[in-house]
Formats: C-alpha cells, structure tokens, sequence
C-alpha cells in the first residue's frame, strides 16, 4: 500500500510557523530586543524563508516584533510605560471577562476550566513553567471564551499577545508562583459559586499582582544595565 503524502496549506504552514515563533518570545528563547535572524531560524524550524517571513509579519501585526528598514524584525521591548498602559487595560478586561463568565459559563465549560486547573497544578507541583504557562494561558482564554463575548474576546487576544512573555516570566519567582496558584484556586470556586463579584475581584487582584511583579523584575534588569541590540542566537 502506497502512504498517501498529505500536503500542508501554504496558510497553514506559515500560521504554524507563527505560533512556534510565538512561544520562543514568551519562554524568552527569543529575548526582547533580539534581531530575529532568518537562516538561523529557517534551520530551526524546518521551514524555507516564505512561511517564515509571513509568519514574521503576522507577529509584527500583533505587536510582538518590530519590523525596523534595513535592520529586519526585532523582538519588541516594552518600556515600562508600556507596560503599565497595557495591564491597565488588561486588567480591566480580565475583570470584565471573568464577570461575565460567572454569569454565562455552562457546566461543559465549568468543567473543562476544572480539568486544566488541575493539570495545571500537576505542572506546578513538577516545576514545570513552560508546561503550567501554557495551562494558565488556556484558563484566561477558557475564562474569557465563558463571557460570550466576541468583541471583548477579540480585543482580549489583541492586548494580552504583548504582555505573554511577561506574564510568563513573572511565575519565575516562587513566592509570586505561589501566590498565582492560588489565585487560580480562588477563580475556580468564584466561577463554581457563579458568583460575578467575587470573580471581578480575583481577576483584578490577579493582574495587580501580575504587574507589580512585572515591573519589579523591570527594574532589576533595567539596574543591571541597558540591553543592546543583539542577534537571536539558536
């Protein structure tokens, strides 16, 4: 029997391509401030040129590097004004999402939200940061998704794409690792109670914490001294 070779779609090529970039930036395989190099990363992931610049494109489009004339894609790097524009905002979305969601999650969606919870706390309890961010980051997303809202979906998924690889990095330090676990905790019996108030809270509280641990970590690399442009390196 002949093996039937199944073609990729161009479209699907270069979105998986993107999506395998956006990963490296969060887990900061990719650093801020880092020329994305194209040969190198062709090599890495397997692909020609083509699907890799779309890809590049499509992150540029997002917010997550920068296309500079002459010089080609940089990782961006968010100042600290940034930062504290864009958590203002997502704070506000968070809180919004998870009100609503408590108002509007069905049970399907309760207990799917319940069942990465806990996988999520299998990863923590592995020391499994790449693994529980992409848990966590699946919980917001579900949480948001709950709302029912397309709009402030669409805007969520715009805002929170600049913000991944600091949240990421922010569960680097054990205390605040900690204390993000348990406010996940307190998310799963606000939603499980459907109780908005208390969700709306949470939700705030979480992304204060998020950023005052973001900004702490800011100014630490900031004291060791200004970053300067460098290649990304595999």
């Amino acid at each position: 029997m002949t093996a039937e070779i199944i073609s990729i779609p161009r479209a699907a090529l270069h979105e998986q391509v993107a999506q395998r970039l956006r990963q490296m930036l969060v887990e900061n395989r990719i650093p801020p401030g880092a020329k994305l190099n194209e040969r190198e990363l062709s090599e890495v992931l397997n692909v020609s040129r083509t699907p890799l610049r779309e890809a590049i494109k499509m992150l540029a489009a997002e917010g997550l590097v920068e296309l500079l004339p002459n010089r080609g894609a940089i990782a961006v790097e968010l100042s600290e004004a940034d930062v504290l524009n864009t958590f203002e905002v997502m704070a506000g979305l968070e809180a919004q999402s998870g009100e609503l969601a408590a108002q509007r999650i069905t049970d399907a969606e309760l207990a799917e939200i319940k069942a990465m919870h806990y996988e999520m706390l299998a990863a923590y309890t592995r020391r499994d940061l790449p693994g529980y961010y992409r848990l966590n980051a699946a919980i917001h997303r579900a949480i948001n998704a709950a709302a029912k809202n397309p709009v402030l979906l669409a805007t969520y998924n715009q805002v929170n794409a600049r913000l991944q690889a600091l949240r990421f990095r922010s569960n680097q330090d054990e205390d605040k690792w900690r204390s993000a676990v348990k406010e996940h905790e307190q998310m799963v019996a606000a939603l499980t109670a459907r109780d908005p108030v208390a969700m709306r809270a949470v939700m705030a509280s979480h992304l204060a914490n998020k950023l005052s641990t973001v900004i702490q970590q800011l100014r630490a690399a900031g004291a060791g001294g200004s970053s300067q442009s460098k290649d990304w390196k595999a």
